[in-house]
């Protein structure tokens, strides 16, 4: 007698990372389990919700990684070096989120309608905390002159938000030459910087 199928859950995170690039996040639990050729209950038994399956799928348990090391980074090495670092990571990162907020904002934006974004929070506002409690950190040492670190911290994430906003939702005509992500950290740092030196 042969012996039964096994799925590994790669193989099962692969299947529905496919079908919700396809079809949002709309799309069924039963058609993400016929493509990866299990029933749904299968499905059901390695993840509980739509939502857990979703998240491992496209990744969002793994976005903000570059939090915890800045964090870590807290009276070590050059403070402008750290910045110059988080603020890559940062935009590293973003390429494996935006597509998948595109998904999830397919859906809509009304939580009652789109549950992940519940349990999703907001990124945005998360990076520019873990930004701003850096620079307070970094204050408090002295390592950095005293500022408004929200403000500070704001000016960051919000100037890669609008560089990932044009590269990756807006990208340039295929004649244009994109502007390079470590020349566009150094020329942020270059212009924040002054702001900050002690």
């Amino acid at each position: 007698m042969a012996r039964p199928r096994t799925i590994q859950d790669e193989d099962l995170r692969l299947a529905a990372r496919e079908v919700f690039l396809e079809q949002g996040f709309s799309a069924t639990t039963a058609e993400i389990a016929r493509r990866a050729g299990v029933s749904e209950g299968s499905l059901f038994k390695r993840f509980a919700t739509k939502e857990d399956l979703f998240e491992e799928a496209v990744g969002l348990r793994d976005y903000g990684a570059w939090r915890g090391e800045l964090a870590g980074l807290v009276g070590r090495g050059d403070v402008r070096r750290n910045l110059e670092r988080a603020a890559l990571a940062f935009l590293t990162e973003a390429d494996q989120l935006v597509p998948t907020l595109m998904l999830i904002f397919s859906r809509g934006y009304d939580q009652t309608h789109n549950p992940i974004l519940e349990r999703l929070g907001n990124p945005a506002m998360q990076d520019t905390q873990a930004l701003a409690a850096y620079l307070q950190a970094e204050v408090a040492l002295g390592r950095i002159r005293p500022l408004d670190a929200d403000i500070a911290a704001l000016a960051l994430t919000g100037s890669l938000s609008q560089y990932v906003h044009c590269h990756l939702t807006l990208p340039l005509k295929p004649a244009a030459e994109p502007l390079d992500r470590g020349r566009f950290v150094r020329g942020l740092l270059d212009l924040i910087w002054p702001g900050l030196e002690p």
